[in-house]
């Protein structure tokens, strides 16, 4: 018996007749009712609002760029240019050597993949290495688990201390002559703890492996944090500037404040660069070139982040990093004066979760009873946690937010508010 043919009722049809653009722009405004209010500063993630100037210009560069398409820079050299620009500008932010090379990609999971890739290719082309494997703490980010997926990889998982930073002696027992990537982060997203990347850099070089650096979170928060308060906010090396590291990521369209998706993926070099491209000519259209997992790629995220980044400059971008950190200080502090709850780690930055130091105190009992009061926040786990993201968004509402987390905890430990069914699902999403 065939497929049924009968159409199911609840099931939207392709439309017959069109909708004027009035009717249209009130419809999606209407499907927005129930989302987040990013704008309001009451999500600790996924959106980042550097401010109604910043969000002016980026908008006016994506109408500009609206159409065009990177796949072909021979045909839009305009963004030949956007992107060679990103990179070399994020490379002179982050301490990258002279003919350190690299591609802008749609987001920071892409970037990870390619990375991975990369170092597959080179294990396989330098030291012929067919059966290559991944070194990463459990606290390194899904993405490069989801790379090792995608890409053959074996991945070895080592853990955290109790600083949330790697084990470096499980890790060094982990890094053999089947190493082709050893991970770091800066900061890492869970926690939001820098790793000690120059060790970590020194067990990869050591086997001649790769080293990645995953500061998709921190790219263009640290180098700002260390000349505002090198003393509060500053850091180990954790970028190029570190012998051993090989390529590094760093997502313009967290704390870039670009509009998504628009990462950058630098290499030390040219040549380390290659092996991210993809090159064929075996079938009947032609050369293809990619250089990362995207063919087709819009200019707009492109075209965007250029503006925000040639509006803000690095005095722009201080401003934004001092407003956040000390936004971020604040919260540390808030949370850590509620009885019952802590900041796991000593994250310095803006990256931090929330946990129960209480066994009767349901963490995320507590974030169900944020909700209500409409503050979004990803959860995590082990151990249950919520995650919070702060940037510039989120500093005029700080206190009004501290005071919900108080009346949020109070409400739960009077046997107020219950975790919903489904609330525990995890989400990391960025």
């Amino acid at each position: 018996m065939g497929p049924s043919t009968t159409p199911d009722p609840a099931r939207p049809r392709f439309p017959t007749a069109g909708l004027d653009a009035d009717a249209i722009r009130a419809e999606l405004v209407a499907r927005r009712d129930h989302d987040v209010r990013w704008d309001e500063g009451r999500t600790f993630g996924l959106v980042f609002d550097g401010g109604e100037e910043v969000r002016a210009v980026a908008e006016d560069a994506a109408r500009l760029f609206l159409h065009e398409n990177a796949l072909s820079t021979a045909a839009f050299p305009s963004l030949a240019g956007i992107q060679s620009d990103l990179c070399a500008w994020t490379a002179d932010l982050l301490h990258g050597p002279d003919g350190a090379a690299g591609f802008v990609t749609s987001g920071g999971t892409e970037s990870i993949l390619c990375a991975v890739e990369a170092a597959r290719e080179r294990a396989r082309t330098e030291r012929d290495v067919h059966e290559p494997e991944l070194v990463l703490a459990e606290s390194a980010h899904a993405a490069f688990h989801k790379g090792a997926h995608l890409f053959g990889l074996r991945t070895c998982v080592v853990p955290v201390l109790a600083d949330r930073t790697p084990d470096l002696d499980a890790m060094a027992d982990a890094v053999t002559d089947r190493t082709a990537l050893v991970v770091a982060s800066a900061p890492q997203y869970p926690q939001g703890v820098v790793d000690p990347v120059a060790d970590i850099a020194a067990l990869a070089d050591r086997v001649g492996a790769s080293c990645h650096v995953d500061a998709c979170m921190g790219g263009y928060v640290l180098p700002f944090a260390a000349l505002e308060e090198p003393d509060r906010w500053g850091s180990p090396p954790w970028d190029l500037g570190v012998d051993g590291v090989t390529s590094i990521s760093a997502d313009l369209h967290k704390l870039g404040y670009a509009p998504k998706g628009v990462s950058v993926l630098l290499h030390r070099s040219r040549a380390l660069r290659r092996h991210q491209t993809f090159d064929f000519d075996g079938w009947l259209g032609g050369r293809y070139v990619t250089p990362n997992l995207q063919g087709t790629r819009s200019g707009l995220p492109m075209a965007a982040a250029w503006a925000v980044v040639r509006h803000l400059g690095i005095d722009g971008y201080r401003r934004l990093v001092r407003t956040t950190l000390e936004a971020a200080d604040r919260i540390r502090a808030g949370v850590q004066a509620v009885d019952g709850l802590e900041v796991p780690g000593d994250p310095r930055h803006h990256l931090l979760s929330i946990t129960s130091s209480d066994p009767t105190l349901d963490v995320f009992a507590v974030g169900d009873a944020l909700a209500a009061r409409g503050w979004h926040h990803d959860r995590q786990g082990p151990p249950d946690g919520l995650h919070l993201t702060v940037s510039n968004g989120n500093a005029p509402v700080v206190d009004a937010w501290l005071a919900d987390l108080v009346d949020a905890v109070d409400e739960v430990r009077a046997g107020g508010a219950d975790r919903v069914a489904g609330g525990g699902a995890y989400s990391t999403l960025e």
